[in-house]
């Protein structure tokens, strides 16, 4: 027999670890890791701060959420376009993605991108590989789609197309200009087209 006050605890627990991890992708995209603190994402989760130590015990595990929502977030994208039949279809509505967060970027820069920065610089290790592994799943999804076109070097037509994202979210932040998504989304939806 089922406790239906224990199921409705465990929901609401799980409710609430999602509202956590989602803040915290949240709150360190805008103020980066080192500035974060736990009291912050707990105020945007809307979560007091002590209950924040039930589910993370340590900055780190936070940002380590983070990154992780960004990963599931990234997956919610790239499924919702492998319901698209054609990968060339697929590699232009990621690029579309990218440019409707034209202001995000030019005001935080790219949410994983900017991250794996910052936690590179760290002297102790561990969460700048685990950026890497969320850059990496973006890199395989796109690799996937150039390989189901027959082209050459897949992976060097990912490394290009993600890296151009990483640039031109670079420069719109740098520059605090959101038009640099839009001219350079183009520039690689043509480029997307011309292969």
């Amino acid at each position: 027999m089922t406790d239906s006050k224990g199921s409705t605890r465990v929901r609401a627990a799980g409710a609430k670890r999602q509202r956590l991890m989602s803040a915290a992708a949240e709150v360190v995209h805008r103020q980066g890791a080192e500035r974060t603190t736990i009291a912050d994402i707990a105020r945007a989760a809307d979560v007091p701060v002590g209950n924040v130590y039930y589910y993370f015990k340590t900055k780190d595990e936070l940002v380590a959420a983070a990154l992780s929502e960004h990963a599931r977030r990234l997956g919610t994208l790239t499924g919702g376009l492998d319901a698209l039949p054609d990968p060339r279809a697929r590699l232009k509505g990621l690029v579309e993605a990218w440019v409707s967060q034209r202001e995000l970027a030019a005001r935080y820069g790219c949410p994983t991108g900017t991250l794996a920065a910052e936690l590179d610089k760290r002297a102790e290790g561990g969460l700048d590989a685990e950026a890497g592994r969320v850059i990496r799943l973006l890199l395989d999804w796109a690799e996937r789609q150039f390989r189901e076109l027959g082209l050459p070097e897949p992976d060097g037509l990912a490394l290009t197309l993600v890296g151009a994202y990483q640039g031109m979210s670079l420069l719109a932040n740098a520059l605090r200009e959101p038009g640099i998504m839009d001219r350079e989304g183009a520039r690689l939806l043509a480029w997307l087209d011309s292969l």
